[in-house]
């Protein structure tokens, strides 16, 4: 680790940043790095402004994976830089979105403990611990699982953009057992009998609804 890395991390440690916050900046400040083959430290306030539009108009990134990143670069400039003068930012969503029907903690665990296999129980507790949509999780595969960054890479999700979502320490695990029972191939959750093809939208929502009526759960 370079002492640069370790100074911010120190820095967001210091303000008591959750541990899923500092990932996601330090990955913003490295991929940064990386488009520019240099030092973050030797970017300037322009070039990383053309990384930013760079990963809204080519990489497609949604809003919010934007705005996370233009957040870990501010932090790393205005607090491990000290450059008090340079602040990046994305604009605001045009409009809001509503929130999905919102299960308590005890009718999730009742649906998960539902599933009749393991692959159902992983497609639901992935869906759930990752945010992700019914069309997101079966087109997962196994190389979006970072794991090293505690990230999964959701590729072509809602308006057809690229977004990253935190992997919990307990879904990586859960994961892991899933991995060595079905040893997915191209799709991470696939048909039984079939690994080259993933789910279609009506097998996950049976698995669903399937889980939700096992339990009564509206």
């Amino acid at each position: 680790m370079t002492p640069l890395r370790q100074k911010m991390i120190n820095d967001m440690k210091l303000r008591r940043f959750a541990l899923g916050t500092q990932k996601l900046y330090v990955y913003a400040v490295e991929d940064l790095a990386k488009y520019y083959h240099h030092s973050p430290d030797l970017i300037s306030e322009e070039e990383a402004h053309v990384y930013l539009l760079y990963l809204q108009e080519e990489k497609k990134l949604e809003w919010g994976s934007c705005n996370s990143m233009a957040a870990g670069l501010n932090f790393f400039y205005k607090t491990t830089l000290k450059e008090k003068n340079i602040k990046f930012s994305i604009p605001k969503r045009k409009h809001t979105r509503k929130l999905p029907t919102i299960f308590s903690r005890s009718d999730l665990i009742k649906l998960f403990d539902a599933t009749d296999t393991l692959r159902n129980r992983m497609i639901l507790t992935t869906a759930y611990s990752a945010g992700l949509r019914v069309s997101e999780v079966i087109s997962l595969k196994p190389e979006h699982i970072e794991s090293g960054r505690k990230l999964i890479r959701v590729e072509q999700g809602k308006g057809n953009k690229d977004r990253y979502t935190l992997l919990s320490d307990k879904l990586l695990k859960d994961l892991r057992v899933y991995w060595k029972r079905y040893h997915p191939k191209e799709y991470l959750f696939y048909p039984t009998g079939n690994p080259h093809k993933p789910l279609t939208k009506n097998m996950a929502w049976k698995i669903f609804d399937k889980a939700k009526k096992r339990k009564n759960i509206m």
